[in-house]
């Protein structure tokens, strides 16, 4: 008997491709999943391995490279909804660089096991496509941080990041400490504060303990372009 609840779980996200597989398939789908929950800055997935597809239910997901000199560059976050490949190499085996995932903030995950899903997706190429789009959408957010890092400067970068999180959450006021910010943009916290510093001598933001207010969204929009 299948459980129900990641049943409609992937009758939602897998919509696509779901009607497409034999009751077999589905079953196994189903009994092969677990539910997971991640305490804050826990890590989730390390390497190339294949720790399973996951899909993000409540919570948030970092997934970035370490390299060697220790300097984390983060690549994306994964919000409710949001499904990780790059944490089940066997299933798309051309990955063949090293990525870590952990928890952002306590987080609650559905998480696949990686052969089945591999295993299933090699006789349906509707649900082998699917993994091909995920894939794809994710390296294009990659490249973009690559890019970033290679060719823009610091402070467009920084405003960028800035804009961006005001608009997610709908508020002018970035709760993040300074390391946080580091991580997120590929940069060291010493850059990062004398950014914001300067930022907040040209009256764009305010810095205090509780974060990073934004007070002119046109001149930090400005330097975003």
């Amino acid at each position: 008997m299948r459980n129900i609840e990641f049943e409609t779980l992937f009758q939602q996200q897998f919509s696509s491709f779901w009607n497409d597989l034999n009751e077999a398939d589905k079953n196994a789908l189903c009994s092969n999943t677990h539910t997971a929950v991640y305490c804050k800055n826990e890590h989730i997935h390390t390497g190339s391995g294949c720790t399973g597809v996951i899909i993000v239910k409540t919570g948030c997901l970092r997934v970035y490279l370490l390299p060697e000199d220790g300097r984390e560059i983060t690549l994306y976050r994964l919000f409710p909804g949001d499904l990780c490949m790059l944490s089940a190499s066997c299933v798309l085996q051309s990955i063949t660089f090293d990525v870590t995932v952990s928890a952002e903030q306590e987080s609650t995950c559905s998480v696949i096991n990686g052969g089945i899903f591999a295993e299933i997706s090699d006789r349906n190429l509707s649900m082998k496509n699917y993994a091909l789009e995920q894939a794809v959408a994710r390296f294009s957010d990659v490249m973009w941080v690559m890019q970033q890092i290679l060719f823009m400067s610091f402070d467009k970068r920084l405003a960028i990041f800035l804009w961006d999180e005001m608009i997610k959450n709908n508020s002018p006021v970035i709760r993040m400490t300074r390391e946080q910010i580091a991580k997120y943009t590929g940069s060291a916290r010493e850059v990062v504060s004398r950014m914001l510093k300067y930022f907040a001598s040209e009256g764009i933001i305010e810095n205090s303990r509780s974060g990073i207010t934004v007070l002119d969204k046109q001149r930090l929009r400005r330097l975003t372009l």
